[in-house]
C-alpha cells in the first residue's frame, strides 16, 4: 500500500473519509449514486464497469459484482467482457457498453462519428450521459484505489 493507514483503521474509509473528508465524502456519494440511481440494465452496466476494472487493474473492482434485487451477472460474464468484440454472450447494447468503456478509458479522442452513430442507435441521450458519468466514476475511483494500493487490502464482505 502506498498510503500509511493507522492500525485498526479500515483503509478505504480512512483514506476517503478521514484523510480528505470534504473531497472523499463527495466522491463516495457520487460513486454510490452511480449504483443507486442507474436506469441502465444490469448487463450493460456490468459490462462497462468490469471493462474499466480490467483496464484499471483494481483488484477490488474486479472481484465486485453488482447485485440488483438478488440478481447478478453469471460467473462467466467477466471473461466475456475481455472478449467483448467476439463473444456470443452479449447483445448489441452490452457489447457497445464494453466498447464505450474501453474507448473512454484508452482512446477517448478516437470516439468518431461511426461510433456515435452505433451508440445513438442503441442508447438514448439520457442513457449515454448516465453511462458516461458511471464510466468516469469507475475510471477515476478504481484507478485511485489501485494507484494508492487500497484495492489490495480491501475485501468484499464474506470473503
Amino acid at each position: 500500500m502506498n498510503i500509511d493507514i493507522p492500525e485498526g483503521q479500515e483503509p478505504i474509509g480512512y483514506v476517503w473519509g478521514d484523510m480528505v473528508p470534504g473531497i472523499g465524502m463527495a466522491a463516495a456519494n457520487f460513486s454510490l449514486s452511480v449504483y443507486e440511481h442507474t436506469t441502465l440494465g444490469l448487463r450493460e452496466f456490468e459490462a462497462a464497469r468490469l471493462r474499466i476494472a480490467q483496464i484499471n487493474g483494481c483488484l477490488f473492482c474486479l472481484d465486485w459484482r453488482t447485485d440488483r434485487d438478488g440478481e447478478k451477472v453469471e460467473d462467466e460474464f467477466a471473461e466475456a467482457v475481455t472478449q467483448w468484440r467476439t463473444t456470443a454472450a452479449f447483445d448489441d447494447r452490452t457489447r457497445l457498453a464494453a466498447e464505450y468503456a474501453e474507448r473512454y478509458a484508452l482512446d477517448h479522442h478516437g470516439l468518431d462519428d461511426e461510433f456515435w452513430t452505433r451508440m445513438t442507435a442503441h442508447y438514448s441521450q439520457h442513457e449515454i450521459v448516465e453511462l458516461s458519468m458511471s464510466i468516469g466514476s469507475w475510471l477515476a475511483f478504481g484507478r485511485l484505489n489501485h494507484v494508492l494500493g487500497l484495492d489490495a487490502v480491501c475485501v468484499l464482505p464474506g470473503h
